[in-house]
């Protein structure tokens, strides 16, 4: 069960249909259908039952079978899923271990393992959706820098959240790309500036029902810039998985449908090289997640 939004703000489905890609305008059939609740947009289904999702997915089947309000993927102008969300962007900082140690080398710091998950946020207005482009910002920044990731989307409201239930409160899985300034993250010691400026959060192309992912272990991340690869790691890398990452964000802190969860980056980023390999205007950076696909995105 793949969800999009499309360029009206409105829900999709993503189906594969005798290998075609195929996109049903789930807004439009759901009231040709007189399907209720009525959907309006992916921010509003996350907080539905499986039971919903489920009766949402058929629907779009039933679509699809009779023609009606679909179109092929390729015609299609995807948006980010959640365009707008609730909050901030929660986010883990070096939680892979090799990544961690390629940022201490380069900025001259302990390369051991974070004893606490490291959190920080970004802007709402950072989020872009596939396609669009990456502001390169180079009155601000000479050192702008990519980082691709698994991102969860929340599901059911929960505080105190026990890892073994963890996953339960989770809707669905997209890719997202931390892009990031270099210079200004060292300047500012705080992150969210530098990891905060408008286009900084590409995401999408879809949100993937948790039912459907694979199972975390065989989750893998990974980025190519201009089709050389610089980042691949699997989810069993992570010093803090998915689980432990729920618990502890949800720990006196209520999680909400719709908070969206950036798990931290492999090794590979650009400051990471000798020497280094920022981003420039016309790069082209494709993450990539198993089961989600690709975002792709040019710097401008």
């Amino acid at each position: 069960m793949k969800f999009l939004t499309l360029e009206q703000g409105q829900l999709g489905a993503l189906i594969e249909d005798e290998g075609q890609q195929q996109v049903v305008d789930l807004t439009a059939a759901a009231k040709l259908f007189e399907l209720e609740p009525l959907p309006m947009t992916l921010a509003e289904i996350v907080g539905w039952t499986d039971e919903q999702v489920a009766a949402l997915w058929g629907l779009a089947q039933v679509a699809l079978d009779k023609g009606v309000s679909c179109r092929a993927y390729s015609e299609v102008k995807v948006i980010a899923p959640i365009p707008q969300p609730r909050r901030n962007i929660l986010c883990l900082g070096k939680n892979y271990l090799d990544h961690a140690k390629e940022v201490a080398e380069k900025m001259q710091a302990s390369s051991d393992a974070p004893e606490h998950p490291i959190i920080f946020t970004k802007a709402t207005t950072s989020v872009i959706g596939p396609g669009d482009d990456i502001p390169a910002h180079a009155e601000l920044t000479r050192k702008l820098d990519y980082e691709a990731e698994l991102a969860l989307i929340i599901g059911k409201e929960g505080r105190d959240i026990p890892e073994e239930q963890a996953l339960d409160h989770v809707f669905g899985y997209t890719a997202i790309n931390d892009v990031s300034a270099r210079d200004l993250q060292k300047d500012h010691v705080q992150w969210f500036r530098a990891k905060s400026l408008d286009g900084f959060a590409p995401m999408g192309p879809v949100v993937v029902h948790r039912s459907v992912m694979p199972e975390p272990k065989d989750i893998q991340v990974s980025c190519h810039i201009n089709g050389e690869q610089r980042q691949c790691a699997n989810l069993d890398q992570l010093i803090f998985d998915l689980p432990t990452i729920i618990a502890t964000l949800s720990k006196g802190m209520t999680l909400l449908p719709g908070d969206i969860i950036a798990t931290g980056t492999p090794a590979g980023v650009g400051m990471g090289f000798r020497p280094s390999k920022y981003l420039k205007s016309g790069d082209e950076v494709v993450v990539s997640v198993s089961g989600v696909g690709s975002l792709t995105n040019r710097v401008v």
